[in-house]
């Protein structure tokens, strides 16, 4: 019903707009944002998605934060350290005088029981946290956690560690996060209780969510006290509702308006790079494929995955369907992740004679057919991404049949394993290759593997994974993550596409700077 409204109310909005750019006005405290899609949930443990905790850095807040720069700075610790007696514990000072939005003051015990909630098999966050042993309150205000081993980086993996009050997980018997891919409800989907600067006053999945500033919030006030966020998935009405003033923030600017807007009077338009990457998998572990006309699995055989990667024209999909607003790739990590090289992020030219005699060599000289499964409402233009491969495949002989759906439906299809061929994108929060192995490469195995749909499974690899947590050597670690990633490169695990570049689009009374999480932080919003 709200997909018909809005489609209903586009032409009117963008006439209106065309006519004169007249803002109604706004309250200089309200801040209305508007984005593709909504949180796919408010259990903070749940669901490991970009808008999903983007929503909630404003309701939930974690033991450190990371600024624009990338560096880590204060959260809920103020201070952190490895003890100097045992190497193989971190110890985290607490800031003081901090409540949760029903009034409860937040603790050590909190911070101890949410570490022990995320650690569960329904969190999407658990990989996080592979070589936590266990966590220890001491006094109200240090918590002492225990690893596996000397674990140097692990306060990297905290930035979307989110703390709950402990008595208001027991109160509703949330002990356990959402199953999110199965569909699971519970009081957390709908409810909140952080420590974050804005507290939940209203939600209506899809439609509407309105936070207000928690008077209770120990940091300075913002200028922002109350946020209206709604999701519009069509981007013509996102522009349009931007430019008749009934939104102030347009956080998904569409590719092909960027230019428009940058030349619009009233508005403003600020770009810079995202810390993520847009990639292709396959199902290179199963014997059969469940929507090819084969009665194997073409992706098994590596003549197959080089022609897939020789049947994509990088070039041209940042030309003609981003409009230039995208950076080619050929290695399924950002230049903003340690690992990265230029070398690794060369991609080869397209080669199509070269794809169909690699077919031919596999055993498809006339090619086959395969199901591509999508999201079309997450990534800049992913189902257009999507199509111009579909076209590029064809010119191979692989017909892809294009099932393009809402991230709803596409994400659990890659959690539960149930998809032979699909787009997805990875953001780095770490700013290290251990976070992509640990979700993509590594097996299905414990906290690791959660988001490998490609069914890789190289024991050797594995190995190599597991020991970047407790390496202390510096030069040793990173000589592995780059025999890693040369053995990934080599097996075709991934396809690469490109690296997302970011527009966020303002009335020019507003600032709002670019964050390359994709998540900016609405208490730094300054009306001008």
């Amino acid at each position: 019903m709200r997909s018909a409204l809005l489609r209903r109310t586009t032409a009117a909005l963008l006439a209106s707009a065309a006519l004169a750019l007249t803002f109604a006005p706004a309250e200089a405290k309200t801040l209305r944002w508007a984005r593709v899609g909504d949180a796919l949930t408010l259990d903070p443990h749940s669901a490991n998605e970009g808008p999903t905790s983007t929503l909630l850095h404003h309701i939930y807040e974690t033991l450190v934060t990371r600024a624009n720069d990338g560096s880590l700075q204060p959260g809920l610790a103020t201070e952190w350290s490895i003890d100097p007696l045992d190497p193989t514990v971190w110890v985290f000072k607490l800031r003081e005088g901090v409540k949760f939005h029903d009034g409860a003051a937040m603790t050590a015990e909190d911070v101890v029981a949410s570490l022990e909630r995320v650690r569960k098999e329904t969190s999407d966050f658990k990989g996080l946290h592979t070589e936590v042993v266990s966590a220890e309150a001491v006094g109200d205000y240090t918590v002492r956690v225990k690893m596996s081993g000397p674990s140097p980086l692990y306060v990297q993996n905290l930035t979307n560690f989110f703390i709950m009050d402990k008595g208001w997980i027991a109160t509703h018997g949330v002990e356990m996060p959402q199953d999110r891919k199965n569909a699971e409800e519970k009081y957390t989907v709908r409810n909140a209780n952080g420590t974050g600067p804005y507290k939940v006053v209203s939600r209506d999945p899809e439609v509407r969510t309105v936070l207000q500033y928690f008077d209770g919030h120990w940091d300075t006030k913002p200028e922002v006290t109350e946020i209206v966020y709604t999701p519009i998935k069509e981007a013509a009405t996102r522009v349009a509702a931007l430019l008749s003033g009934e939104v102030d923030f347009v956080q998904d600017v569409p590719v092909q308006d960027i230019s428009r807007l940058q030349s619009t009077a009233g508005v403003a338009v600020t770009t810079g790079p995202e810390n993520r990457s847009i990639f292709f998998g396959y199902d290179q572990g199963s014997d059969k494929l469940r929507s090819a006309n084969t009665p194997d699995n073409p992706f098994k055989k590596p003549q197959v995955r080089e022609a897939l990667h020789l049947a994509m024209d990088r070039d041209a999909i940042m030309k003609v369907v981003m409009r230039g607003q995208s950076l080619p790739a050929g290695v399924a990590m950002p230049p903003f992740v340690n690992g990265w090289s230029p070398e690794l992020d060369a991609y080869p030219k397209p080669d199509y004679d070269k794809a169909k005699a690699l077919l031919a060599e596999a055993g498809y000289p006339e090619g086959f057919s395969v199901d591509l499964n999508c999201p079309n409402d997450r990534y800049l233009n992913d189902e257009a991404i999507c199509q111009a491969y579909v076209g590029m495949l064809g010119r191979i002989g692989i017909k892809a049949n294009l099932v393009s759906q809402s991230r709803t439906l596409h994400f659990p299809l890659i959690q539960k394993f149930e998809t032979d061929f699909y787009m997805l994108g990875w953001g780095v929060p770490t700013f290290d290759s251990a976070y992509v192995f640990d979700f993509l490469i590594h097996s299905p195995e414990g906290a690791r593997g959660g988001w490998n749909a490609t069914k890789y499974l190289n024991p050797e690899v594995d190995a190599m994974i597991k020991s970047l947590a407790t390496e202390i050597d510096n030069n040793a670690r990173n000589a592995t993550i780059a025999k890693i990633w040369d053995q990934v490169q080599k097996d075709r695990v991934l396809l690469p596409v490109h690296n997302q570049l970011l527009a966020y689009a303002t009335r020019d009374n507003i600032s709002i700077e670019v964050h390359p999480e994709n998540q900016p932080k609405l208490t730094t919003v300054k009306f001008k």
